[in-house]
């Protein structure tokens, strides 16, 4: 199994009742596939690399990969493909198989399958169903704080927060510079109108990571519930600049509509499709 593999998959952050959605866009497709190398750990990084550009490609590469042995690295790279080609029900059950079929493998590897399936699961809209893998990932390996953080987006998207709040606390302890766990943990009090403590962790994760576009939205929100109207106007607009075009740059340019703003074109451009405000 490659070590160099990431072991979260890219998927929306969750602050509240707004979801944020991540850019699910492709690069364009490659010519054609590259050639099996004869090196597992390589062809696996190749195969991977190439789900993220053109899924079905990868796919195919995958299934004739396995057929000619390829093994666990084959069927996991088949379910990569699966998930950028956003079939996630499927690939969380691909996921899930390869964790059940890992028993004699190390903990962590097994851990990190169940996590995978949890986090498609996830993007699925199927809370429950990821919160049982995360659960299961953080039986075999409990102070993962990346699996704290994922299970903490399912107790979340499940409305239990402050369960999710627990798991964010121990994430912060062992990890407690990893910046976005400070996002969530703000968008959790924020719902449980806990404003300052949401305040506290928010400011906490603008100075690890200053100019964040999803830290500075989530500032604004939570301004906004404070009074502070101005200063959530400044954070919305500021998000614009850190990330014109992006999901959270368009969700700031919704808040400031529901504030009455006028819009400010400079900021956030219109598309070519826009119809008249």
């Amino acid at each position: 199994m490659s070590r160099s593999r990431a072991n979260r998959l890219p998927h929306p952050y969750w602050i509240g009742a707004a979801m944020i959605a991540a850019l699910w866009g492709l690069a364009p497709a490659a010519a054609a596939p590259s050639r099996i190398t004869g090196d597992p750990t390589a062809e696996h990084d190749q195969c991977v690399a190439e789900a993220e550009r053109d899924a079905p490609a990868a796919l195919a590469r995958a299934k004739q990969w396995s057929n000619s042995g390829g093994g666990f690295d084959a069927d996991h790279c088949a379910a990569m493909a699966l998930f950028y080609m956003k079939e996630y029900v499927e690939a969380a059950r691909q996921f899930e198989k390869l964790a059940h079929g890992m028993d004699t493998l190390a903990p962590a590897d097994q851990a990190r399958m169940y996590d995978q399936a949890g986090q498609a699961w996830l993007v699925a809209e199927q809370p429950r169903s990821a919160k049982f893998d995360f659960d299961a990932a953080l039986r075999l390996t409990p102070n993962d704080s990346d699996m704290l953080v994922d299970r903490a987006e399912a107790l979340a998207s499940l409305k239990r927060y402050w369960d999710a709040i627990d798991d964010l606390n121990r994430a912060s302890d062992l990890t407690p510079k990893k910046a976005e766990i400070y996002i969530y943990r703000a968008a959790a009090y924020r719902v449980l109108d806990a404003l300052p403590l949401a305040r506290q962790d928010i400011d906490r994760n603008l100075a690890l990571a200053p100019n964040n576009p999803v830290g500075l939205l989530e500032r604004g929100n939570i301004r906004r519930l404070q009074g502070d109207v101005a200063g959530a106007r400044r954070d919305w607009l500021s998000v614009a600049k850190a990330a014109p075009g992006s999901s959270a740059a368009e969700a700031a340019a919704r808040n400031l509509a529901r504030l009455g703003a006028i819009r400010d074109e400079k900021a956030f451009p219109r598309k070519a499709t826009d119809g008249p405000s």
